[in-house]
């Protein structure tokens, strides 16, 4: 059994986000502390610095550190940062952040695989030792194709025959341990030796082929400089890292469910802490790439304007478009944990955000494409200051005042010069109710006559129906939404559209780059938009729904004077009329 002082029992999960019931995963951590395993709970959360984190990593550090939360345990974020080629100090600040904003809250064990490399040397010289480790002089490519296969991507494991032993498999352990100190020393040149493990060339599982342990990289890495011209693998310092900080359950997502076989050989042979992995369902989500490397691809070849582009699914992105971490939790805590890979309707994501923001974020009144109003009857000079609610699902948000004047900003396609059949909003003749205000009665309009493009609208208004209600108990089917012309405050508004027109952007047909499937039509910039004058004080990252229109963020292009909103998430509910379809 191996033991903690910290906790010493089995406690009842309820699961992430306050889920009832318990997971396969849950499950086998409390078998595991009823029948002595261990004692306690650890789980980690194991990015590797190359890149921003993404909802496919909350997913996964949600797992975790719930997991260990719900059993009374604790959760190490540890970067694991052997790759120095493509790790920086950058993406180590960009992911604390996201993790912590997500209310994963563990820097108080912030750790480094990197603070392991004299650990990690020094099991690995072990491994030489007891004769299940040895310094091999073949090429990469010489590798692959004694293994087995020439298929870069080791996880390919249909039927192949046999590997072929390096000529060098048998060297001694004295030859070994003194080529292995040279590879430490720096005296041969970068892919010159690897140290392998000795295991079975004939094993049916590829990764079980001997796998590199150690390589030799001139890189300076971005915490230890060059200190070190040998790295670990990642499949050796993974399991090893696990067992030196005295993980218990390493949760990791399902294509690491072939690499468990290594990950137990290597722990059983280095003789160190016996961490157990238990594989998940990745998520996949329509529409969008759930990878760094393919995210690093889309900021890379100009495609999007950062990792933190709204239109991405990395947390950052979605921070700034407007998504709360109670909405991506919401999301998690509806897909579950699966042991089979699955894709996800991005409108359920949506579904959650629209209904966070439906509760907390403040009603205000914009126009994106404005249309100038003339109330043709109203009192010249006269500004009148009508009640508004700000949030009809809070009571507590109260209301605010919005100055009404005789001349209003109201939506363009709020007007039609012959209206289509069943239209209810502005036309020659017809009346509506402007939000809050007054029934008004379209009388006119004028038009360029050189575009023919529609300039004004004109109406009078009945001052009886203040708030919107008739004495006369007349029909008034359509309302709209304004701001007044002279208050109104300019806005810049970025509308987003999914970012592949294709529902699984990977599966392309042979010789398509899947960039090409990139939506040409995922931003739309409006640039001359209007606000009621209480958005003035918007600061970064606050939520707004404009009525009729949907939730949107301001943005941190903002400036004084010349705001910009990303929107949010529109107010039509695909994926509720969806889930009441199906049910």
């Amino acid at each position: 059994m191996v033991n903690e002082s910290t906790v010493t029992e089995s406690i009842p999960a309820p699961g992430p986000n306050g889920a009832s019931g318990f997971d396969f995963i849950r499950e086998a951590v409390d078998l595991d502390l009823k029948n002595g395993r261990y004692a306690y709970v650890r789980t980690r959360l194991p990015p590797e610095p190359n890149g921003w984190m993404h909802i496919g990593h909350a997913k996964a550090f949600s797992i975790d550190y719930f997991v260990a939360k719900d059993f009374g345990g604790t959760c190490n974020l540890r970067f694991d940062d052997t790759n120095p080629e493509k790790e920086d100090m950058s993406y180590v600040e960009a992911i604390k952040r996201d993790t912590f904003w997500l209310g994963i809250d563990c820097r108080d064990r912030v750790l480094f695989a990197s603070d392991y490399y004299e650990k990690l040397y020094e099991l690995a010289v072990l491994l030489i030792k007891k004769g299940v480790a040895y310094v091999d002089d073949l090429s990469d490519q010489e590798i692959r194709e004694y293994r087995g296969t020439d298929v870069p991507d080791k996880n390919n494991i249909t039927s192949t025959p046999p590997g072929r032993n390096s000529p060098w498999r048998e060297r001694g352990v004295e030859e070994n341990l003194d080529l292995f100190a040279r590879m430490r020393s720096g005296e041969f040149a970068d892919g010159a030796r690897t140290l392998r493990a000795k295991i079975d060339m004939a094993h049916p599982n590829l990764v079980m082929r001997d796998p590199v342990m150690y390589r030799i990289r001139r890189e300076k890495h971005y915490r230890t400089g060059d200190a070190w011209c040998i790295y670990p693998m990642y499949d050796f310092q993974h399991p090893l890292s696990d067992a030196i900080e005295g993980v218990t359950h390493s949760l990791c997502s399902l294509e690491y469910e072939i690499h468990r076989p290594l990950y137990e050989w290597f722990i059983r042979e280095a003789e160190v802490f016996p961490s157990r992995q238990i594989e998940f369902a990745r998520l996949n989500i329509s529409h969008t790439v759930l990878s760094k490397r393919w995210l690093l691809r889309l900021v890379q070849d100009g495609l999007v304007s950062g990792w933190d582009d709204p239109r991405m699914p990395t947390i950052a992105g979605m921070r700034r478009r407007g998504y709360t971490p109670e909405a991506i939790h919401d999301f998690l805590g509806r897909i579950g944990i699966a042991k089979t890979d699955s894709l996800v309707d991005i409108q359920l994501l949506e579904h959650c955000l629209r209904e966070d923001l439906n509760r907390r974020a403040s009603r205000v009144l914009a126009v994106l494409r404005p249309l100038r109003l003339i109330i043709e009857n109203w009192p010249a000079g006269q500004v009148e200051d009508l009640e508004a609610v700000n949030n009809p699902e809070d009571a507590q948000a109260g209301t605010r005042k919005v100055p009404f004047s005789g001349e209003l900003w109201i939506e363009r396609d709020d007007f039609a010069e012959v209206p289509p059949p069943k239209y209810f909003r502005l036309f020659p003749g017809n009346s509506v109710r402007l939000r809050y205000g007054f029934i008004v009665t379209c009388t006119g309009f004028d038009k360029d006559p050189g575009s023919g493009e529609i300039t004004a609208v004109r109406c009078t208004y009945d001052p009886l129906t203040k708030g919107g209600n008739a004495p006369d108990n007349r029909k008034v089917k359509g309302t709209i939404h304004w701001v007044s012309a002279a208050h109104a405050i300019p806005l810049e508004a970025r509308l987003f559209d999914k970012l592949f027109v294709a529902e699984r952007p990977m599966d392309v047909p042979v010789g398509v780059d899947w960039v090409q499937t990139v939506n040409p039509a995922s931003l739309e910039t409006v640039s001359r938009a209007f606000a009621e004058p209480s958005l003035a004080t918007a600061a970064h990252g606050d939520s707004f729904q404009f009525e009729r229109l949907g939730y949107f963020c301001c943005d941190s292009d903002s400036r004084p004077g010349n705001l910009v909103f990303n929107r949010s998430v529109s107010l039509r509910d695909t994926w509720a009329k969806i889930e009441k379809k199906q049910s």
